[in-house]
């Protein structure tokens, strides 16, 4: 049978979830699907047919995402999969760029995403724009430095997540615009970030919570699990899993890493997916007890050169002609004049001959000012025409603090 694609309806929701489940060799538990579908737009959701058969799917959230210099409205590419026995005919292609040329039409000039396998995107123009780091702490070696900061004013607040969730909302309202790559959150995402049934818990018990604040209200939360354990002679070998850890200010955030690592019968506290500038680095008196992971975090998608280059801010003047390179993108394959300072930004199609060659994934790479651009001359990712240019928008496009996503959309 010939293949279509079209937005799914909530008919064909039980489909769309027998694909993401075989896609992504996942169970989805009944509670999580239903959190699932109200995070769904289903007028932004694409599936291919086989017939009547779903085997196909991609979906898009609207959101608020900060970058340099504020938020602006961002794509969030999410539940892309091809059933197994679909793949290799070109399906996942056709659903890629059908779905950046509907960003275009809506308006949205940038698109990011969490890749399940960092290698396919890549070929759509998608760069890493956000690493993250997961660090794996010995409690018996977590001392801070004599510099940590301290606040006596502040004080720590036991909370079941339930009640706290108001607090917990305040607090990340104010962190999510200091950061590139935080995304505003609805009340269904929040959801998402709550639930606690057995099936969300691993083996590692009851969400647990702990508020930092002081009489003017909350300056940070951390939510965590722990998986209660023993060794072999008797000593405690509990293991903390950090979910989450907000704090709006330096003392805030110093303290509730301090609650975090001080809990009675933990051994160990696993924090995956940190931002890669992380503030314990530089708190910690023994840095090598982190045992730290490099991976990567948001990979983002220029959709729209002219749009959305000055869409951001930058931290230094350029003026740089660029020559951009996107086979799936056509309006974005030519040559762009980007003319900006620390006030603004003005980016047009230009006839003047090319300063930088690049492909559009290293203006995804480098949206959200945490990638320098040197390295990518010297892997032969980047041509330079005018000796200089590569350095110069590198500085401009460079931004802290370091961007990171905070939640897997």
């Amino acid at each position: 049978m010939s293949l279509s694609l079209r937005p799914i309806s909530e008919a064909d929701w039980s489909a769309w979830i027998t694909v993401d489940e075989e896609a992504f060799g996942s169970a989805i538990p009944e509670h999580r699907q239903e959190i699932y579908r109200r995070n769904t737009d289903f007028d932004r959701t694409l599936g291919v047919f086989d017939g009547d058969l779903l085997v196909g799917t991609a979906a898009v959230h609207g959101f608020s995402m900060t970058v340099p210099g504020g938020p602006i409205p961002v794509g969030g590419v999410t539940a892309v999969g091809v059933l197994p026995s679909h793949r290799r005919r070109g399906i996942l292609s056709s659903l890629m760029t059908r779905q950046l040329s509907d960003l275009r039409e809506r308006g949205e000039a940038v698109a990011a995403l969490y890749a399940a396998e960092a290698a396919i995107y890549g070929r759509y123009g998608y760069g890493r724009a956000a690493d993250a780091v997961s660090f794996r702490i010995p409690t018996v070696s977590a001392a801070f430095t004599r510099h940590a900061p301290a606040d006596p004013a502040l004080r720590l607040r036991v909370v079941r997540p339930a009640d706290a969730r108001s607090a917990f909302e305040k607090i990340f309202e104010s962190a999510f615009a200091e950061r590139p790559g935080l995304y505003a959150r609805t009340p269904a995402r929040w959801d998402t970030v709550l639930t606690d049934q057995e099936s969300d818990q691993g083996g590692s018990g009851p969400l647990r919570a702990v508020v930092a604040e002081d009489d003017g209200g909350p300056r940070g939360y951390a939510l965590f699990r722990i998986r209660a354990s023993f060794d072999d002679h008797d000593l405690p070998a509990g293991e903390l899993r950090l979910k989450e850890l907000f704090g709006l200010d330096p003392a805030a955030y110093a303290l509730l890493w301090r609650h975090v690592l001080d809990r009675d019968l933990v051994s160990h506290v696993v924090a995956p997916g940190r931002p890669s500038d992380d503030p314990l680095i530089h708190l910690l008196a023994e840095p090598r007890a982190l045992h730290a992971l490099w991976q990567d975090d948001l990979w983002v998608r220029v959709v729209d050169v002219g749009r959305a280059l000055p869409a951001r801010r930058y931290s230094a003047p350029v003026d740089v002609v660029i020559e951009v390179e996107d086979t799936v993108c056509p309006w974005n394959a030519r040559r762009w004049r980007l003319t900006a300072d620390t006030s603004g930004a003005r980016c047009a199609p230009s006839d003047d001959p090319a300063d930088l060659a690049l492909p559009v994934s290293v203006l995804g790479a480098a949206y959200l000012g945490g990638r320098p651009l040197a390295s990518l001359l010297a892997a032969g990712v980047v041509r330079e025409s005018r000796a200089g240019a590569l350095r110069e928008l590198s500085t401009a496009m460079s931004w802290g603090p370091a961007p990171w996503g905070g939640l897997v959309f």
